[in-house]
C-alpha cells in the first residue's frame, strides 16, 4: 500500500512504514490527522449544521483544517485560558468539537500495517508498535478535552483509540509457483501475524449472503487486474489445505477476521504450491462468486466479484470452504456441512457425534445445549468442526477432520450467555441487527486435521413436527434424506420458506452432484457395515426459532444414546 492513510467512510488503514507519530504533537501535525479531520467537518455539513459553522467560520476548508489543527496544538502547550483563539469564545462547542470528532474516529474500523523486514524477524515489536500508537491517541484526546474542561476526568475508560487490529507483512516473490499466469498475484504482500484488540465489533453494509456459487470455464485470474497497492494475502490453512485469500483492502473486516476462523500459514508454508486461490474483491464486474479448476497447475481459483455486499463475512467464508469441498472430492473425500464433536464422559466413555444440515438447521444450537446439558456428566467436550468438515475411510471406518478452527454462529440462535464465554476472543458482526454473528475460536489446529471416529450421524431437521432423535435403520432412506437436504430457511441467505439443497451443501457438492453421489455411496454403505448410528435430530428451528425446548429435547437424546452404548 503506497498511501501513509487509506480513509473511507467506515475504514482506515494506516501504513506504519510510511508514517508513525511518536509525540501528541507530531500526531496533530501529521497529514493523516489533518485527513481524517477534514473528512469529519464534511461530515458534520450534512449532520450538525451549527458545529459545521463553527468549525468553517467562513473559511474555506483546508484553512479550517490548518486552524483547528493549531488550536488543538495550543491546547497540548497552555492553559485553556491563555489561548486567544476565536474557537474558545464558544468553548462548550470546541469540547462537543472534540469529542465527536474521536468518536468518529473510533466509529472507523481501524486497522495498520507493518512489513516484517526480515522473514524470519521477531514479530512481537508490531504489537508493541500499535500499543504505543493506542496510548498517543488516547492520551492527546485527553490532554486535549482535559485542558477545554479545565479539570481531570473522574472515570478513565480505556477504549482502543488507535487500530482495532494490526497486520505483519511480508514479501512472497520467490515462492516457485506464483509464476504464469499467476505471475500478477507475485508483490501482493502476504500475512505473517495478525494482531486483534477483542472483543472486535464491525459493522459490515451487507449482512447476509444473496450470490449462489458457481463453476465457471475460465479461470477467473485471466479477468482479475488487482495490485499490490489494494490487495492482501491471508495464507490459510483450511483442513490439511493451503489457499491463499488474497482481498481487496475495502474488506480488511472479512481478511482479518480470518484469524478467528482459519489457521494462519507460516512464512515456510507458503512456499509451497497453494491447493487453492481466492480473488476476493475481484473487479470482474460479473456479481458472482465463482471457482474453476486449472487443470494445469492443478489449483483450483475462486472468485468473488467486488460489491459492497460482499462485505458480509459469509462470502469469504463460504467461498473458501467450496474451494476445500471440491478439492477434497476430488480426493475422494466427503464434504459434510455440519457440526461434530468428540465427547468424553466421566465414566470414559467417548463418543463422535456429527450433526449435519444446511444453515440455520440446528447444528450448533443442539451442541450447544447439550454442553449445556451436560455439566455433571461430560468431562471434556472436543470441538473437531462446527460447519464444514469430511468424512473419509481408514482402517475400516468412517473418520472425520474439520476445515476451521474457528465458529461462525448467528448469535439469535445461540443460549443468550453463550456468545459472551468467549467474547475477550471474539469478532462480532453487526450484533444490533439481525442475522447477527459472531466468529469465536474452536478447535486447536491439531485437533481439526486428525481423524475422528464417527459414531452417530444425524441430520438436524429444523421443519418436521418430531422431537428428540430418531434412528433411521434403512439406510438408503436415510441416505434419500441427507442427500434431499430439506430446512425451513431462516433468513440468512436469499431463499425463504421451505427449500432443498443437495446434501445440504450448496458449496460443492450441489455443484459437482455426479462425483458426491459416488462418495456418498460409499461413505453410507461403510456406516451401515460399522453399525454407526444414522438418523435425524429434530430442532424445530425454522418451525419456531423461539421453541428451545425441540432444541434441548434433542440434546438430552443425544446425551442419552453415548450414556448407553
Amino acid at each position: 500500500m503506497k498511501e501513509t492513510l487509506y480513509l473511507t467512510d467506515q475504514e482506515a488503514i494506516l501504513n506504519f512504514d510510511l508514517t508513525y507519530p511518536e509525540t501528541e504533537a507530531a500526531l496533530i501535525k501529521s497529514p493523516e490527522f489533518s485527513m481524517v479531520l477534514k473528512q469529519y467537518i464534511l461530515y458534520l455539513e450534512g449532520y450538525d449544521t451549527a458545529m459545521y459553522e463553527w468549525a468553517m467560520r467562513g473559511q474555506d476548508l483546508d484553512e479550517a483544517v490548518r486552524s483547528i489543527r493549531d488550536f488543538a496544538r495550543q491546547l497540548l502547550v497552555f492553559d485553556a485560558e491563555e489561548i486567544l483563539s476565536p474557537y474558545m469564545n464558544k468553548r462548550e462547542m470546541a469540547l462537543s468539537f472534540t469529542e465527536g470528532f474521536y468518536d468518529y474516529w473510533k466509529n472507523h474500523e481501524r486497522y495498520s500495517i507493518t512489513t516484517n523486514r526480515r522473514r524470519s524477524a521477531e514479530l512481537s515489536a508490531f504489537v508493541q508498535q500499535n500499543s504505543n500508537h493506542n496510548n498517543l491517541c488516547m492520551s492527546t484526546f485527553r490532554h486535549i478535552e482535559q485542558a477545554l474542561m479545565g479539570s481531570v476526568n473522574k472515570i478513565y475508560r480505556q477504549q482502543p483509540a488507535g487500530t482495532n487490529a494490526a497486520l505483519a507483512l511480508y514479501r512472497n516473490d520467490d515462492n516457485p509457483y506464483i509464476t504464469g499466469k499467476y505471475e500478477k498475484l507475485r508483490k501482493i504482500m502476504f500475512i505473517s501475524s495478525v494482531m486483534l484488540r477483542t472483543p472486535m465489533i464491525l459493522h459490515p453494509k451487507s449482512n447476509k449472503r444473496e450470490w449462489p456459487f458457481q463453476p465457471i470455464d475460465e479461470n477467473p485470474i485471466d479477468s482479475f487486474s488487482g495490485t499490490r497497492d489494494d490487495y492482501f494475502c491471508f495464507p490459510a490453512k483450511v483442513g490439511e489445505l493451503l489457499i491463499f485469500i488474497y482481498f481487496h483492502r475495502d474488506f480488511m473486516a472479512s481478511g482479518v477476521a480470518n484469524a478467528n476462523l482459519f489457521e494462519l500459514a507460516t512464512e515456510a508454508e507458503t512456499d509451497r504450491k497453494p491447493d487453492g486461490i481466492l480473488l476476493f474483491g475481484n473487479p470482474d464486474g460479473r456479481d458472482v462468486c465463482s471457482f474453476h479448476y486449472d487443470k494445469e497447475n492443478d489449483i483450483w481459483v475462486g472468485s468473488v466479484t467486488y460489491s459492497e455486499k460482499i462485505s458480509y463475512f459469509g462470502y469469504m467464508k463460504k467461498t473458501v470452504l467450496t474451494l476445500h469441498n471440491v478439492a477434497m472430492m476430488q480426493r475422494g473425500w466427503l464434504p459434510i456441512h455440519g457440526a461434530f464433536v468428540d465427547i468424553t464422559l466421566w465414566d470414559g466413555k467417548k463418543k463422535g457425534i456429527c450433526l449435519m444440515g444446511d444453515s440455520g438447521a440446528g447444528k450448533s444450537e443442539t451442541i450447544e445445549a447439550l454442553k449445556n446439558l451436560g455439566d455433571e456428566k461430560i468431562k471434556k467436550i472436543e470441538v473437531v468442526f462446527d460447519d464444514m468438515g469430511t468424512f473419509h475411510i481408514e482402517d475400516g471406518k468412517v473418520v472425520a477432520q474439520g476445515s476451521e478452527i474457528g465458529a461462525f454462529v448467528r448469535l439469535d440462535d445461540l443460549d443468550p450467555g453463550t456468545p459472551y464465554r468467549d467474547m475477550n476472543r471474539s469478532i462480532f458482526f453487526n450484533p444490533d441487527q439481525s442475522n447477527a454473528r459472531v466468529i469465536t475460536p474452536a478447535a486447536p489446529y491439531k485437533v481439526v486435521v486428525s481423524n475422528h471416529e464417527v459414531d452417530l450421524f444425524a441430520y438436524a431437521n429444523n421443519y418436521g413436527p418430531e422431537t428428540g432423535l430418531r434412528r433411521n435403520t434403512d439406510i438408503e432412506q436415510a441416505k434419500a434424506v441427507f442427500i434431499e437436504g430439506k430446512r425451513m430457511a431462516k433468513g440468512t441467505t436469499q431463499e425463504t420458506g421451505i427449500s432443498t439443497t443437495y446434501f445440504a451443501n450448496p458449496f460443492g457438492p450441489q455443484q459437482q452432484q455426479e462425483r458426491c453421489k459416488e462418495i456418498i455411496d460409499e461413505i453410507f454403505a461403510k456406516l451401515e457395515e460399522t453399525d454407526v448410528f444414522v438418523g435425524e435430530v429434530f430442532t424445530h428451528l425454522g418451525r419456531d426459532p423461539e421453541d428451545r425446548s425441540s432444541i434441548v429435547k434433542g440434546a438430552e437424546d443425544l446425551l442419552a444414546f453415548i450414556e448407553e452404548n
